[in-house]
C-alpha cells in the first residue's frame, strides 16, 4: 500500500515537472506575455479559480451529469408541463419503479427536481423551473 502511494506521488511529481518544463519553454518563447514562469503559473491558477471556483464547478458538473441520460432528459421535459406522480412518470416513459426511482433520485440530488409526499404518493416538480426553461430555450432540453 505504501509502495502504491509512493508510485502515485512519483507519477504526480513527474507530471508536474513536465508541465513546469513546458510552461518554462512557453514563457521563454516570444509569444508569451509573461517573464517569470513561477509567477505565471500562479497567475494561471488564479485565473482558473476566478473563471470558475472549483466548488461551483463540482456542483455544475453534477447538474450536467444528471442531464446526461436520455431518460432523465425526458423526465425533466415531462415535469416542465406539470407536477407528476411517480406512477405517471412510470407509465409515460415505460419504466419499472426501481429504474424511475434511480433516475428521479439523481435529478433530485442535482437539485433539478423536488419531491413531495401526499399519503403514499410522491409527486415531483421542477426545483429550478427558470433554469430548465432557459435550457429548453437554448435547445439543450
Amino acid at each position: 500500500m505504501i509502495e502504491h502511494h509512493l508510485e502515485e506521488r512519483e507519477d504526480h511529481l513527474q507530471a508536474s515537472f513536465k508541465i513546469c518544463k513546458c510552461l518554462r519553454r512557453f514563457v521563454n518563447s516570444p509569444i508569451c506575455p509573461a517573464e517569470d514562469p513561477a509567477k505565471y503559473k500562479d497567475d494561471l491558477k488564479l485565473l482558473a479559480d476566478e473563471v470558475m471556483d472549483p466548488n461551483v464547478a463540482l456542483v455544475r458538473s453534477r447538474l450536467f451529469r444528471a442531464l446526461s441520460d436520455p431518460t432523465r432528459l425526458r423526465m425533466t421535459r415531462l415535469l416542465m408541463i406539470r407536477e407528476m406522480c411517480v406512477c405517471e412518470i412510470l407509465v409515460a416513459l415505460d419504466l419499472t419503479q426501481p429504474t424511475a426511482s434511480h433516475h428521479l433520485n439523481i435529478l433530485e440530488n442535482a437539485g433539478l427536481i423536488k419531491g413531495r409526499k401526499e399519503g403514499r404518493w410522491v409527486f415531483y416538480s421542477l426545483a429550478m423551473p427558470d433554469l430548465v426553461s432557459d435550457m429548453k430555450n437554448l435547445n439543450l432540453l
